[in-house]
């Protein structure tokens, strides 16, 4: 960690600091970050708390009671915490009172003359517009003595029309320099590792477009429920969730031309071409290219779990979907009709985040006497569990015989024994640098909306929902999106050894 930038002295100040974002990401995030030094000493950790309750000693109680459930390594010993709490600030106050933001303004003094302030809207959406507007009238906003950033977590609206509409409301009180919408799926070591496997070598971009490659699954399994957001699950749904948002934003890393710079806007510049190349999908024929479900009762890991509809705050008739897959289209000449096929879902089988590339086939099998159908080449990146890239191959099983195996080269992405920065920690970091790369920016938004809104009006008609039992894999009508590709859907659970497996 000895050569990664400590940022200037900041003031972070956390809107809903006593909510669970906070509490399960955030705390343990900057807990962290000071363990690798990369927080300046005179930084500041500033709650603001409607709850006029709340005082100086609990709000350290909190942070305190937070890191030891969620990072109690952050806190293994007394210097660690008086450390960190050193850096705990109070701010009391409604969103809407303007005396709030004075003492907050108080609070952020500085005695170096800059006040540095990254404020981190970890607050319900339709509080965005008041606590940006407030932090404008306040003079909060102003960089003449010191930098400005404000983070807002997703949803960036609920659909186009209201994404267009918060953006027009940002540019209004601020800079878009100064917005940075997270998406902590892009902070994950793996992805990030697809920008340096793609341009940090030459070996792969010959055969990185529609000449050799049949198409693209990026999936995330989760076999997890709905838990604690049920409340916001019923509003999005996995489409939302999920895809609208981190899998769309993948799919840009895999699909995008190389940038002029490492810089985040050419970076980013790259990435809306992409979005703008994403083939429209018919409002007639959405059942053609998206499939959603919802899990019903069923068994993971040899536990009984309740369906999705009788869950804590779901409504018993809710059409939500917990699983959405979609298969997209991209315009250009690098892309053309190569399918890009996205899909997560709730209450899987396997906890398994991965992108596979698949290859076409060779022109002509020479090998049909043994193996009438090769199975492709695939190059996988697994994001989880265990981090890393594998290719897959078919080879000559050694020995007195002409039996074909795959042979799956494995590339662990993480050194054994190394400690990899969390996606939180690497975002919060980059915000503090002010490195804008990994932060998505308002045409971005506005076009991931547009990419799903049709599939979005078509789920909103009438109509039954299919199901699907948890624990099991076995999607209805999942089958219909693969049209055109060849092969099936990768099976998630497989486990790839180094070396020789059988070809099935």
């Amino acid at each position: 960690m000895s050569t990664v930038l400590q940022a200037d002295p900041c003031n972070i100040v956390i809107f809903g600091a006593s909510g669970d974002l906070t509490r399960r990401k955030l705390l343990p995030a900057l807990a962290r970050m000071h363990h690798w030094n990369l927080l300046a000493p005179n930084s500041r950790i500033i709650g603001v708390m409607r709850d006029p309750s709340w005082h100086a000693e609990r709000w350290q109680s909190y942070v305190h009671a937070s890191l030891e459930e969620f990072h109690p390594d952050s806190i293994n010993d007394d210097a660690s915490w008086q450390s960190i709490s050193t850096m705990l600030e109070l701010t009391i106050g409604d969103l809407t009172d303007a005396s709030m933001y004075q003492r907050l303004r108080e609070n952020m003094k500085s005695s170096n003359g800059r006040t540095n302030a990254l404020f981190y809207l970890a607050i319900p959406p339709q509080w965005y517009e008041s606590a940006v507007s407030a932090l404008h009238q306040s003079g909060l906003l102003d960089e003449s003595d010191g930098f400005r950033r404000i983070v807002i977590e997703k949803p960036f609206g609920s659909d186009l029309e209201s994404a267009c509409a918060l953006n027009l409301t940002f540019r209004e009180y601020v800079k878009e320099s100064q917005v940075y919408r997270i998406d902590h799926y892009l902070g994950k070591e793996g992805v990030q590792n697809l920008m340096v496997f793609r341009f940090a070598n030459t070996v792969f971009e010959p055969l990185w477009n529609r000449n050799y490659i049949d198409h693209v699954q990026i999936s995330v399994s989760e076999t997890i429920g709905v838990e604690y957001r049920a409340d916001y699950y019923e509003k999005a749904g996995a489409l939302v969730d999920m895809i609208q948002s981190h899998l769309i934003q993948v799919m840009t890393l895999v699909a995008m031309e190389a940038p002029v710079s490492l810089d985040g806007n050419a970076i980013r510049d790259e990435k809306v071409k992409v979005l703008k190349s994403v083939r429209a999908i018919p409002s007639d024929q959405v059942d053609r290219f998206a499939v959603r479900a919802q899990y019903a009762g069923g068994t993971i890991d040899g536990k009984r779990v309740p369906a999705y509809r009788d869950e804590p705050d779901v409504d018993p008739a809710s059409t939500a979907e917990t699983f959405a897959a979609l298969k997209l289209y991209i315009d250009n000449w690098r892309w053309q009709d190569v399918p890009f096929l996205l899909r997560t879902g709730k209450r899987l089988p396997e906890r398994v985040s991965e992108i596979a590339i698949r290859f076409k086939q060779p022109p002509k099998n020479l090998f049909a006497h043994i193996k009438e159908h090769l199975p492709q080449n695939e190059l996988v990146f697994r994001l989880h569990p265990e981090e890393g890239m594998i290719f897959l191959l078919n080879a000559k099983q050694p020995g007195l015989n002409d039996q074909l195996h795959k042979l799956a080269l494995d590339a662990p992405y993480a050194m054994t024994g190394s400690d990899s920065p969390e996606a939180y920690e690497t975002l919060l970091h980059d915000a503090l640098l002010g490195e804008t790369a990994l932060f998505s920016r308002a045409d971005e938004v506005e076009e991931s909306w547009r990419i799903v809104a049709p599939v979005m009006e078509a789920w909103k008609q009438p109509g039954s929902i299919r199901f699907y039992e948890a624990g099991s894999s076995d999607i209805p009508d999942i089958d219909t999106i693969m049209e055109g590709c060849i092969g099936c859907w990768r099976d998630l659970s497989t486990v790839y050894q180094h070396g020789y497996t059988s070809i099935s």
